[in-house]
């Protein structure tokens, strides 16, 4: 197997147990970062690297199995449906959270949408659901129509989620002429469409993925953005900062930017909470304030911290975003900083 360090023989059983994803990208990415001035750095999100054999941590750090409720489905916060639709994608990200299952065959995914369906309806405090995975976008768009079978008819959901890096990896995707119904018969049953991309730095943001998300824009799809911090790759506010004003220019609204997760073969990614705190700092230093729409974001296993900033008594200042208890969210914590840290569970509790 190819390695950004050079060739290595491995076994199946060597890239199971280290959480080892095969390679897999697309021409067109490829071809875009190559082209874009940052190979050195956006290499790193789909080319394989020894680091990860060395790479510790969990394969389910934000607790999916305790909040699936049906297989395929989670159901963490009140309003929030998760639906695991596919456990594969366009390309494979290197710094993936759900390694654990994505690309190979998995019992994880969604199968019985009547089963789910009977699950939201009993659950009016669902007000939307996320189509998830693997990347939806994989599924054919006749397939996705047949999920919406089963959840538009559900009168107290208002959005229907899709979340990609399609649109990144495999723009031409979106410029299915199937795609503007689909979205059409979300609006026509009373629910708002939502499109989260997946845009780590502005180099991957490709002309015609900017084509066709102004298209979709046209027909009342609304875009928000998700990016994750990533060690040589976008630790830099200048990157971030282009890339959020980037993403406001083509009315795609920067939502999240995630801490990187403790993934078995991925944690090498992390950067510390002390340079994380830095850097949302200089990326907000740099936006005008209709720009600044991101949140800093750990996503735990107790729920969405927002992280607010390392303040001069050295500890950190968090607040959660989301939590399975809603009287925890909004709630304002801190804990002492360590040097180095990179998630709450590296942070004493005293």
């Amino acid at each position: 197997m190819k390695f950004l360090e050079g060739t290595r023989v491995v076994t199946e059983g060597e890239l199971e147990c280290n959480g080892i994803t095969r390679y897999q990208v697309t021409k067109f990415y490829r071809e875009q970062v190559m082209n874009s001035g940052y190979y050195d750095q956006l290499r790193y999100i789909t080319e394989p690297s020894f680091e990860e054999f060395v790479s510790s941590g969990k394969l389910d750090t934000s607790g999916e199995h305790d909040n699936t409720v049906i297989p395929g489905m989670q159901h963490k916060y009140a309003q929030t449906g998760l639906l695991l639709v596919t456990d594969r994608c366009i390309s494979y990200c290197r710094y993936c959270f759900r390694k654990r299952f994505v690309g190979k065959q998995s019992d994880e995914i969604a199968t019985d949408f009547t089963q789910i369906a009977r699950y939201i309806s009993n659950h009016p405090e669902m007000t939307n659901v996320l189509l998830s995975g693997g990347d939806p976008f994989v599924l054919s768009t006749a397939r996705l129509d047949k999920i919406l079978d089963h959840l538009l008819p559900i009168p107290h959901l208002d959005s229907i989620r899709f979340g990609t890096k399609a649109i990144a990896y495999q723009p031409k995707r979106f410029e299915d002429p199937a795609l503007p119904a689909l979205f059409q018969r979300i609006h026509e049953s009373g629910k708002a469409s939502v499109v989260v991309t997946h845009f780590d730095h502005i180099s991957e943001i490709s002309v015609d993925a900017e084509r066709n998300i102004r298209s979709l824009r046209a027909l009342g799809v609304q875009f928000l953005n998700q990016s994750v911090l990533l060690a040589k790759v976008n630790d830099d506010p200048e990157i971030l900062a282009a890339t959020f004003a980037k993403c406001h220019q083509m009315g795609v609204r920067p939502y999240y930017l995630f801490q990187a997760r403790p993934v078995k073969g991925a944690s090498h990614f992390q950067v510390s909470l002390r340079r994380g705190t830095q850097i949302a700092s200089g990326i907000n230093q740099r936006l005008s304030g209709i720009q600044k729409t991101f949140k800093y974001i750990m996503s735990h296993y107790t729920g969405k911290i927002e992280i607010l900033d390392l303040a001069g008594d050295d500890r950190i200042y968090m607040r959660y975003h989301q939590n399975k208890a809603p009287e925890k969210v909004g709630k304002i914590f801190s804990r002492p900083y360590l040097d180095g840290a990179c998630w709450l569970d590296d942070l004493p509790e005293a």
